[in-house]
């Protein structure tokens, strides 16, 4: 019995090609996500205004947040926070101020959607009675 003679590997497969290089717009559309914010301070309004974009729609998640100081010796305290975008007012509360002696605040949080070539503009105003306004800051994450 005769054995069939070993086939030759022959020749060596060729390598599968590389991915080509990624293009330069390719690259331009991967950008990190922005983040925008403002502190105030003591003021009574803040403003953050978010540049438009021309090439693309933005999505934000907006942060707003208030402190203020309460004197012990304040009356039925409160403060009261109004939040705008772009000129439309988005919430607004009042509340009555606690812990005597040391601080209290109230914040909110949406989303908002920036169309291409817009502007965003967020302005925050701080009104209060018995309370010294401590900070205000506005923040603003693309998601």
């Amino acid at each position: 019995m005769t054995r069939p003679a070993p086939s030759s590997p022959g020749p060596a497969p060729s390598p599968a090609p590389s991915p080509a290089p990624a293009s330069p717009t390719a690259a331009a559309t991967t950008l990190a996500p922005e983040r925008w914010s403002t502190q105030a301070a003591d003021a009574a309004t803040a403003t953050l205004s978010i540049p438009a974009d021309a090439r693309r729609e933005r999505r934000f998640e907006i942060a707003c947040a208030v402190t203020v100081n309460v004197p012990a010796e304040s009356a039925s305290p409160w403060l009261q926070v109004t939040v705008q975008a772009n000129g439309t007012q988005q919430w607004r509360r009042r509340a009555a101020a606690h812990n005597p002696g040391a601080w209290d605040g109230l914040d909110y949080r949406f989303s908002r959607s920036v169309p291409v070539g817009q502007t965003l503009r967020i302005t925050v105003s701080v009104a209060g009675q018995g309370v010294r306004r401590r900070s205000l800051t506005i923040e603003a994450d693309e998601i």
